[in-house]
């Protein structure tokens, strides 16, 4: 059984932020900043995968992005 890591170098270091951004149209033109992410990003390359942060929790996107 392989052990899984970043899909892009394979390294086991990961770690979180929350971001908020803009949609479109008058959010966007106003600056609201109603879409919600948690990013988990690797730690030694960079690779990053967006999660909505409504539908997922910050310890099952790690398990979810690293096995």
């Amino acid at each position: 059984m392989s052990e899984k890591g970043c899909i892009k170098c394979g390294s086991h270091h990961a770690a979180t932020k929350e971001v908020a951004m803009t949609g479109t149209g008058l959010s966007k033109m106003f600056d609201i900043q109603h879409n919600q992410f948690i990013v988990v990003y690797c730690e030694n390359c960079g690779y990053s995968e967006f999660y909505n942060k409504k539908s997922s929790g910050a310890s099952n996107v790690l398990d979810f992005f690293f096995g």
